[in-house]
């Protein structure tokens, strides 16, 4: 559901800089948390609060993404830069709702990724957050992937 199916020995941050779509990269703003090794400390990010209707939710009421925004939960840059190991979708069925409007991850390459993965693709208009936008859309594809693989 709007989510990414890297391969294995990928990472986000070269998946994403192929994108046309994606506009996370410069609505990103890095923030420093404490490791607990003395004055160590790692990096993360969040969504600069300004633009995250239009770049994360824009598919939602302002007033929503500002308690989203507000409410979101940062991810660690490591989390851009590892490298995956063996994907589950090369040996599992898999589905993929692609929202035709997200700026977040990429529709170019959430699509791409889906169909290398061999998905069943369902494409609803919409943003990253298509599970709270279209929720309907997003429960139909998971019990239609339930139905088929408890055949």
């Amino acid at each position: 559901m709007a989510a990414f199916a890297p391969d294995e020995g990928e990472a986000l941050r070269d998946i994403e800089a192929d994108s046309k779509d994606s506009v996370l990269n410069s609505a990103l703003v890095p923030l420093q948390y404490p490791t607990g090794e003395g004055d160590v400390t790692e990096t993360e990010f969040a969504i600069n609060a300004e633009k995250f209707h239009d770049a994360f939710a824009a598919d939602v009421s302002p007033e929503q993404a500002r308690i989203m925004a507000a409410t979101q939960r940062p991810i660690s840059a490591l989390g851009f830069s590892q490298r995956t190991r063996s994907p589950a979708w090369r040996s599992l069925p898999s589905w993929a709702v692609i929202p035709t409007g997200d700026k977040a991850a990429g529709t170019d390459v959430l699509r791409r990724m889906a169909e290398r993965a061999g998905a069943t693709i369902v494409e609803a208009d919409g943003s990253h957050v298509i599970m709270i936008s279209q929720p309907k859309i997003v429960t139909d594809v998971v019990r239609q992937a339930l139905r088929k693989v408890t055949r």
